[in-house]
């Protein structure tokens, strides 16, 4: 049973909102077309990062808790992790939408990101020998910065990565050893801060923000396409 456990991490994270997508009033489903076209493409790009990480050693996974089937050099979960999160994420995204008709952090969006695009950079330069940090770091800052200059309104985005938080760290905390014997995925601290949240790197919580907001622009890029 231990080598389904990746797996049905996924399974867990994508479950509800899954079944959640038929509600009839708001269905998501009838959203998939724009997510998966978005989700492909995110998940191409994060697929070969993570690539290139396994290679050198950034960080590395289980067999233990693995199938045992591998595409490249990266096992089926891992892939499965770049659909199943976003997925929750974006209906959650796709939900807050209907849900609230005023956003409390509509007013503050725009100083979150100066603050983050600000403490990322300086982290990410202060420890440019740290490659999980430095890329990581960078890579979203840049993407903020960009999201920022074309008059991005995120505050949905923000709205819904502190919704998913509470069950990012269940889920990550899980991939990273909380409850198992040994972790799922394993880390090279030396190429990270060595700042965890429960197991989690702290650089896991950034890389999923990048994660989870290219998946969200896309998908309103695609459903834009799709509306005209």
């Amino acid at each position: 049973m231990e080598i389904y456990t990746y797996l049905l991490v996924n399974l867990a994270c994508i479950s509800v909102p899954f079944i959640a997508s038929f509600y009839p009033k708001h269905a998501f489903y009838k959203e998939w077309r724009p997510f998966f076209k978005a989700n492909l493409i995110v998940t191409l790009l994060f697929v070969i990062w993570d690539s290139i990480f396994t290679k050198i050693g950034i960080w590395g996974f289980n067999e233990a808790y693995l199938t045992g089937i591998n595409i490249i050099n990266l096992p089926l979960e891992e892939i499965l992790f770049f659909i199943c999160i976003p997925y929750a994420c974006v209906f959650s995204y796709f939900a807050f939408q209907y849900f609230f008709k005023s956003n409390i952090l509509q007013k503050s969006q725009a100083i979150i990101s100066y603050v983050l695009i600000s403490i990322l950079l300086i982290v990410a330069i202060f420890n440019y020998d740290k490659l999980y940090t430095t890329v990581t770091f960078f890579a979203t800052s840049f993407y903020l910065i960009f999201l920022v200059y074309k008059k991005v309104d995120l505050s949905l985005h923000y709205l819904s990565y502190l919704f998913v938080m509470p069950f990012f760290i269940l889920s990550n905390g899980v991939l990273t050893g909380s409850f198992l014997v040994e972790p799922i995925v394993w880390y090279n601290d030396a190429e990270n801060l060595g700042i965890r949240i429960s197991n989690i790197p702290i650089e896991d919580s950034v890389y999923g923000l990048l994660l989870i907001f290219m998946n969200i622009e896309f998908y309103n890029y695609f459903k834009k396409e799709k509306s005209q």
